[in-house]
């Protein structure tokens, strides 16, 4: 008779940076995006309101790592078996669908203002531009002296990639401050709408991987089947099943063919072992099952992992 095996670690101290780290930087970009976005409108400049909404997009970014840090240390209920790490996920796809309306919105004006250009008060924003791209330069360092888990990396590399759209705002104030030409007010805000639109796209594609259940992109379900089968005394392994419940939390499922299942208990802590080391898999249930070569041999003749 087969037996279900469950076994995890719990995550004391693990995947959660410096605690000041994630709630500064967040006050810090959300803040300046909104200064930045009424600077852009009184300037009349498009690449300041675009750079505003990549701001935008990262302190989102920033909280939706600091809530999420704090939820995934509420204990699972009665209700929710599994806690409330899901939020996460659902929150970026909503944070994809903002950010996908912003770049629609900005790409439109850029392209109505290509075809009728308006001033733009280069100065003002030369040194909002200016300001913001401090403003980001702080923020990357405070998240890279506690970037610790996977959620500050990813708000490290927003951070990152607006300093690019800070950047571009602020050579289009000085190509308009030295040279008078409007054109490049909208044509950098689309080129920073495009980085949006590309950091956005793939937050929605990650996003929906997570809920359909997909294989986390770090790890590969072929390889992780091989490894297990070749565990000494291990015949096979099948119905494997790897998914996470958020971009922390992988967790897998798998039946276990032993040539003697009164090895199961030594085996398993072996196994267990073997996946937190190699794949950072910390949450695994595990169903040991004996070797019957003509049931294999009728049940499950393709053996995707191991040999009988």
């Amino acid at each position: 008779m087969a037996h279900h095996h469950h076994g995890h670690e719990h995550h004391r101290g693990h995947g959660h940076s410096h605690p000041n780290t994630l709630p500064w930087a967040f006050a810090a970009t959300l803040g300046f995006a909104g200064v930045e976005a009424l600077a852009g409108l009184w300037a009349g400049s498009l690449a300041l309101v675009s750079d505003a909404g990549h701001m935008l997009t990262d302190s989102l970014a920033l909280g939706l790592a600091a809530a999420a840090a704090r939820l995934a240390r509420r204990p699972p209920s009665a209700r929710h078996s599994f806690g409330l790490q899901r939020v996460e996920v659902l929150a970026a796809l909503a944070n994809a669908g903002f950010m996908l309306a912003l770049v629609l919105g900005v790409a439109w004006n850029a392209v109505a203002r290509l075809i009728q250009p308006q001033p733009v008060h280069g100065a003002a924003v030369i040194g909002v531009a200016a300001a913001g791209l401090a403003i980001n330069i702080a923020v990357a360092w405070l998240l890279a002296r506690g970037a610790r888990d996977l959620n500050t990396h990813g708000a490290l590399l927003h951070v990152m990639g607006d300093m690019l759209g800070s950047v571009a705002a602020l050579a289009a104030g000085m190509v308009i401050e030295l040279t008078g030409w409007m054109p490049i007010d909208p044509l950098l805000s689309l080129f920073i709408s495009a980085l949006i639109l590309v950091s956005t796209l793939r937050l929605a594609r990650e996003a929906v991987h997570t809920l359909l259940e997909g294989v986390p992109q770090e790890l590969s379900l072929p390889e992780v089947g091989r490894r297990l089968a070749s565990v000494p005394g291990v015949v096979s392994v099948h119905d494997l099943h790897i998914w996470s419940l958020s971009s922390r939390r992988p967790i897998l499922t798998a039946h276990v063919v032993l040539k003697d299942l009164g090895q199961w208990d030594e085996l398993l802590p072996e196994i267990l072992t073997l996946l937190r080391r190699e794949f950072h898999i910390e949450h695994a249930t595990l169903q040991p099952e004996a070797y019957t070569p003509t049931f294999y041999a009728i049940s499950d003749p393709d053996r995707p992992y191991g040999m009988a």
